[in-house]
């Protein structure tokens, strides 16, 4: 049997390996989970009953995300040296990439956004494998491997998918009844730098518009009072449940446009990074489930045409053929792994 370290940097990673964890943990397979603190990580690490080893905060701004590099690399090297892992694995994680490369070991790196560009730069060339979609563009050679799939068919897949009990009882949220979830993100990110999303003017705009037809559940990577009554007041791990019973999707959230869409709900990308991400390019043009906008503006018109058009059955069929033509991402790691742990 061998040993694995997973490290998670982002709330979605928690649900990327999850599955993953748990079924190489039934095979034998020792895991050991790292993780620094990014919004509902360790929230969700605790609420799936994982230990994990805190390594601290990301940071903010490009100085000092290059000595939380160093300082991330020395700790993780640490923790590596004792747990003697034989694979380190991690999503856009360019520290299990330089520390398997110290202690001479295997690195297995995922990632599905080309744009990132400085992060890309420190972390592909010192993988082993490098994991992407079919739909990524770019081409990194005799290691990069690629599933035809999503990161979120990890644990949206429905081999994969289970609801959370009572979680639209807890929103007061009646069956049938309409609702949207708004996403905002902070621009923080080392792949955002050079962008910025929408004012707080338009979004306040935006849940305006979308209240004449129903409630607007919000999820932001923020804080600001004037969005108080909106902010969606249940566990983390339970927004997948919320967002599976949701009207619509709308938001600068590239993960969240995507698990709307893979769920088979009108999903609604409004981001400057419109048309730069493989896998929402796909989910746009080859399936219709999600449309991209540079801006709220943008968006408003299709807003009201989907909600007017009452297309429940088109969007479940829409759903379907993606999941007919696309691969269980999490089926598929456990082989991966599995063959490169003999």
């Amino acid at each position: 049997m061998s040993k694995i370290l997973f490290d998670i940097g982002h709330p979605a990673d928690v649900h990327f390996f999850k599955n993953l964890i748990w079924e190489l943990e039934k095979k034998g397979h020792e895991t050991l989970i790292t993780a620094r603190r990014k919004e509902s990580t360790f929230q969700l690490l605790e609420y799936y009953n994982f230990d994990y080893t805190d390594l601290g905060v990301n940071k903010k701004g490009l100085f000092k995300k290059a000595i939380g590099l160093a300082q991330t690399d020395y700790k993780l090297l640490n923790i590596s040296r004792k747990f003697k892992p034989d694979i380190l694995t991690g999503f856009a994680s360019p520290y299990i990439t330089h520390v398997a490369k110290l202690i001479r070991k295997k690195s297995i790196l995922f990632n599905d956004t080309e744009h990132a560009t400085l992060n890309n730069r420190l972390s592909i060339p010192y993988s082993d494998y490098f994991v992407t979609p079919s739909s990524f563009m770019g081409d990194y050679g005799e290691k990069h491997l690629r599933f035809d799939g999503y990161k979120e068919l990890a644990y949206l897949h429905p081999n994969w998918y289970k609801e959370e009990k009572d979680v639209l009882k807890e929103l007061d949220i009646k069956k049938n009844e309409e609702f949207f979830i708004v996403r905002l993100v902070s621009w923080q990110a080392s792949h955002d730098v050079g962008y910025k999303g929408a004012s707080k003017e338009d979004a306040l705009e935006l849940i305006k518009a979308l209240e004449k037809r129903g409630r607007v559940l919000l999820s932001s990577e923020y804080y600001d009072k004037e969005f108080e009554d909106y902010y969606i007041k249940v566990h983390p791990a339970k927004i997948h449940t919320l967002m599976n019973h949701s009207t619509m999707y709308i938001g600068e959230g590239a993960t969240m446009a995507t698990e709307a869409a893979v769920l088979g709900k009108p999903s609604l990308f409004i981001s400057p990074l419109s048309g730069k991400l493989g896998y929402l390019e796909e989910l746009e043009k080859k399936y219709g489930l999600l449309f991209s906008f540079l801006t709220i503006n943008d968006s408003l018109n299709t807003i009201r045409e989907v909600l007017d058009s009452n297309s429940k059955k088109e969007w479940a069929k829409k759903k379907n053929k993606m999941l007919d033509e696309k691969t269980d991402a999490t089926s598929f790691m456990i082989k991966l792994f599995e063959e490169k742990l003999i």
